[in-house]
């Protein structure tokens, strides 16, 4: 497949792309600074951009199979950045009429888990509270995804973890795994990798955790 990768220096971004290649993908990366991804191949493509003008990047995603995005605020002050950064994208997408899209959002966004007790309530209800900027955001983010015409889907992991793939994880259509709390970003990316064709994820939010 042609894919192309925004957040691409980002921990889940640059998994997507190291995960992309070594499954034999056409893989073009969005960066604004080439120097913070550390991978090269003849399959890679890295292309430079700021990400404030829906035109620049046309060229990045013209022809492509899929879009995959790991854009999001890296802390509390960035929050706003992810909404703003994906409607560029968006905008890029429907003038190419490229079709699939998958982003990254956040557990506490999506609908509460069935089964979990008060502990992961009181967690989830607590981490919320302390990051509502940035979960405000990726709802708006969401929300301009879902108002969209492509055929997208929203990845909702909790709490990453910088650990190696194990290909071991829950994914919950339309929900989210009971007693989820952690997943690593390797992992992320392996499960948003397998959705790119998988139809029962369009135009859905998937939970995904150990």
């Amino acid at each position: 497949m042609k894919l192309t990768v925004f957040g691409a220096t980002g921990g889940i971004g640059k998994e997507i792309v190291r995960q992309a290649l070594d499954a034999g993908h056409e893989v073009t990366a969005v960066v604004r600074d080439p120097a913070r991804l550390p991978l090269a191949g003849d399959r890679l493509e890295v292309f430079r951009a700021d990400l404030t003008d829906p035109g620049a990047l046309r060229p990045a995603v013209a022809g492509r199979d899929a879009v995959l995005s790991g854009l999001g605020a890296r802390g509390r002050r960035d929050a706003g950045v992810a909404v703003r950064l994906t409607r560029t994208v968006l905008a890029a997408l429907e003038a190419e009429e490229v079709r699939r899209l998958l982003v990254v959002s956040a557990a506490p966004v999506g609908p509460e888990p069935k089964g979990d007790g008060l502990v992961d309530r009181t967690v989830r209800g607590i981490v919320s509270a302390v990051l509502k900027g940035i979960y405000d955001d990726l709802r708006e983010m969401e929300a301009a995804v879902g108002r969209s015409a492509l055929d997208w889907t929203v990845v909702r992991p909790p709490r990453l973890q910088d650990k190696p793939i194990t290909g071991k994880y829950r994914a919950v259509v339309d929900g989210f795994p009971p007693k989820g709390r952690f997943i690593g970003r390797a992992d992320v990316a392996h499960a948003m990798l397998g959705m790119v064709g998988d139809p029962a994820t369009v135009k859905q939010g998937v939970g995904v955790a150990y």
